[in-house]
């Protein structure tokens, strides 16, 4: 298990893409010829913008009146729910970079189509940089005789967004791998990702309802 009290960066090369999921984060009906080729070009013109960085940390989960995670409160039931028989949160935040808002942004008035494509790739890239994230750690947990939870994102459910500011306080994203957040909760780079992991141990008990 990682150590409590100390914030941890790493970086990920390469990360294979499912073209099904991007196109399906674009939100394509039927996949033609045209949309094919459209996509090709795209990811053509988007290799080598992407930088897979995540910045995590362990804290102690407490169960009373409100949810103590550690570095912050709340009294969101669904993260109850969610948290069911774990004893500690594993905290992250991740981004895939700058690169892809930049072509987002150069296409959004050439061509619409690819930057709708762009924005769909940049999806794909974080929610796949999230899943193989978590996969490493589940590994880790797993040989310890523990599991993780789904993890659990502000503004899911009813746990609230203005949670972003406790959590941009316990892991300095800025500083650790270039995410900022603004005065209306939003993150840049865009494609930018911060969660909370459960951890439970095998046969936990889910008493704390």
């Amino acid at each position: 298990m990682i150590a409590e009290n100390t914030v941890f960066t790493r970086t990920f090369s390469e990360i294979p893409v499912s073209k099904k999921e991007i196109l399906r984060y674009a939100g394509a009906g039927s996949i033609t010829p045209e949309i094919t080729l459209l996509l090709d070009e795209c990811l053509k013109a988007s290799q080598g913008c992407f930088s897979y960085q995540v910045c995590y940390r362990l804290f102690p989960l407490t169960f009373g009146e409100t949810l103590d995670l550690g570095f912050a409160e709340t009294s969101s039931r669904s993260l109850r729910k969610n948290l069911q028989g774990c004893d500690k949160i594993l905290l992250f935040a991740a981004t895939v970079g700058l690169g892809i808002d930049r072509l987002i942004a150069r296409y959004s008035t050439l061509s619409p189509a690819k930057a709708l494509l762009f924005q769909a790739i940049g999806a794909e890239r974080i929610e796949s940089l999230c899943d193989i994230f978590c996969a490493d750690f589940e590994k880790e947990l797993a040989s310890e005789g523990r599991f993780a939870k789904p993890r659990f994102s502000p503004g899911y459910g009813d746990l609230p967004l203005s949670l972003q500011r406790n959590i941009f306080r316990a892991l300095e994203p800025p500083r650790r791998i270039g995410v900022s957040l603004n005065e209306s909760l939003l993150m840049t780079p865009s494609k930018s990702v911060t969660a909370i992991i459960g951890i439970a141990t095998k046969g936990a008990a889910h008493e704390h309802s």
